[in-house]
């Protein structure tokens, strides 16, 4: 066990390594900091923002002192909203993150050593699946940090479980986008085809709630909702903790794994 998870760790920092060291990474990092910090300040501050929509109905409730109007949490909108396009541009960036996991391997010719290797698929598979997340945990860091420091001016104050949850829903819906693109990556040596599959497959994965509310009261409609992205992702920036969605998110990871590790020793008895 001791030795496994060694590999594991081994293949991690080699993986995570590998990112800090690729102008392509920085590239993905800049683009997307650029996009994220343009879709904050226009949700907060923009002509149609939540700061201004607070505004005008102050006005028109000052105009007309006799009509009740709802509260509105500031605090809750922004983050629905701005967790809602991150989870939108982690479609276009997560693809481009794992299309070289197991590609590149294959290019370079490197992905026969490590099926050939006395370390197990399964660690490799983990140890690269690890570091592409970790990475992706470093690109979302700056952005809860300066989330976070919008939340602080918040009156009343923030429930802090909510913002951690709907972070939390990020990340776990990355790394099941993650995992996916992995088994597709280890599929092919062509960096470009496994992203373009890998956004067609989790592009339907994100979709299939509409597909699925069009077949509401059937068994294949329920089936399609439970497997929707798009949904069990909502009810982690909402701040519900719901069980099934947890399960599904880890299910996709795990899913992934497997088959990765599968397609890696179908290479193996092919060179054996």
């Amino acid at each position: 066990m001791r030795l496994i998870f060694g590999n594991i760790i081994a293949i991690y920092r080699r993986e995570l390594q590998s990112y800090f060291v690729s102008p392509l990474a920085y590239a993905i990092a800049g683009i997307f900091w650029l996009l994220s910090g343009f879709f904050f300040a226009l949700i907060l501050l923009g002509p149609q923002g939540i700061i201004q929509q607070v505004a005008q109905r102050d006005l028109l409730q000052g105009q007309q002192p006799g009509v009740p109007a709802s509260p509105i949490d500031v605090a809750y909108e922004f983050q629905q909203a701005f967790l809602g396009i991150m989870g939108s541009l982690a479609l276009f960036i997560l693809p481009i993150l794992s299309m070289g996991l197991y590609a590149e391997e294959r290019k370079r010719g490197t992905l026969e050593l490590l099926a050939t290797s006395p370390v197990t698929n399964w660690a490799v598979a983990v140890g690269k699946l690890l570091g592409v997340v970790t990475f992706f945990i470093t690109l979302i860091l700056p952005i809860f940090a300066y989330e976070a420091f919008a939340l602080s001016t918040a009156n009343p104050a923030v429930f802090p479980v909510v913002p951690l949850m709907g972070h939390l829903g990020l990340i776990l819906l990355a790394a099941g986008i993650l995992s996916l693109g992995m088994f597709i990556s280890s599929l092919t040596d062509s960096t470009i085809l496994a992203a373009i599959i890998t956004f067609a497959l989790i592009l339907f994965l994100w979709v299939i709630d509409a597909i699925a509310q069009n077949l509401s009261g059937t068994p294949i409609g329920a089936i399609l909702s439970h497997l929707s992205l798009l949904k069990h992702y909502t009810n982690w920036i909402q701040g519900i903790f719901d069980s099934s969605s947890l399960v599904v998110f880890l299910s996709y990871i795990l899913l992934g794994i497997f088959l990765t590790a599968q397609a890696i020793d179908a290479l193996r008895f092919q060179r054996s």
